[in-house]
């Protein structure tokens, strides 16, 4: 016996909502990068529905995949902040957005007032194998990190750190996120071991 069109197309709604919701929701254990790259540890973070994911290295470095979910045109940032305090002046900070090409760009920078430069800069610590994609409505920065204090005999390393998504990129330039709700909540600690 053939359903009624009505419960058909009830049906077909709800089984569509369950699959839109249950991709939105995926935690950073179960995400799969699109190069099959892996990480040891990964943290769904609380605001923004980002992730972060790492590999601390028997020295000082920590190869990091930042993910967060953005429309093409808009920017993403994560970084640590070395003073000790999870706050966005002071953060050294890794950005991606896509450049006037087209392809996405990934640069360092510092985060010296609230009306940063967000142009490309050397921070206090070294940086390698800066880059970033778009996969699935996700952007995502890599990196390598050389923290100093992350390694070396040091069990657990705990810093302060901060991410971001804004709208849009101007001239190649991240414009000003939002100042209200989840952007301005965006900051805690990550211990790295």
């Amino acid at each position: 016996m053939a359903l009624p069109p009505l419960t058909l197309l009830l049906s077909l709604f709800f089984t569509l909502s369950f699959l839109v919701s249950s991709s939105s929701s995926q935690t950073c254990s179960s995400y799969t990068f699109s190069s099959n790259q892996s990480f040891s540890s990964c943290a769904d973070l609380p605001h923004l529905d980002a992730s972060l994911h790492w590999t601390r290295s028997q020295s000082s470095a920590i190869c990091i995949a930042f993910r967060a979910p953005q429309a093409s045109g808009g920017w993403v940032a994560w970084g640590v902040n070395p003073a000790g305090k999870p706050a966005m002046v002071g953060t050294q900070a890794l950005v991606a957005h896509r450049g006037p090409d087209g392809a996405m760009a990934a640069y360092p920078t510092v985060l010296t007032s609230y009306s940063p430069s967000m142009r490309p800069g050397n921070l206090s610590f070294p940086v390698y194998d800066v880059s970033a994609e778009y996969v699935g409505g996700d952007m995502i920065i890599f990196a390598t990190l050389g923290l100093l204090g992350a390694g070396g005999g040091v069990a657990n390393a705990e810093f302060s750190h901060v991410w971001q998504k804004g709208s849009s990129v101007v001239n190649g330039v991240p414009a000003v996120h939002s100042t209200s709700g989840e952007n301005v909540l965006s900051m805690g600690s990550v211990e790295f071991h």
